[in-house]
């Protein structure tokens, strides 16, 4: 290999992966929701611990903040279960176009 293709293949590694990290921050970004007085990821972790938490119907929480947080469990439990699932789906479908173009 000479050294001109051995430079472009390593700009594609590098603009392949920048543009991964870009992705990942830009998608991260809009897992935050303010609700019901408090701002909170829909993360994994959140959804889990809200859909787990069947025993009360209203509970305190910590928010990404760190107050203490009275909510309604239910709804904020949708409201984050749907904004994960939305913006999985386009951090997805952005992901395949990016891998697409490789």
């Amino acid at each position: 290999m000479d050294t001109k293709t051995l430079i472009a293949d390593a700009k594609a590694r590098f603009n392949h992966n920048s543009a991964k990290a870009y992705l990942k921050e830009k998608y991260e970004a809009k897992l935050f929701v303010a609700e019901q007085g408090g701002l909170w990821k829909a993360d994994q972790q959140t959804i889990c611990f809200l859909a787990n938490a069947t025993f009360l119907e209203q509970m305190v929480l910590i928010d990404t903040f760190n107050n203490p947080v009275k909510v309604v469990r239910t709804e904020l439990l949708w409201k984050l279960q749907n904004i994960y699932e939305e913006v999985m789906a386009e951090w997805h479908s952005e992901w395949q176009e990016l891998e697409g173009k490789r």
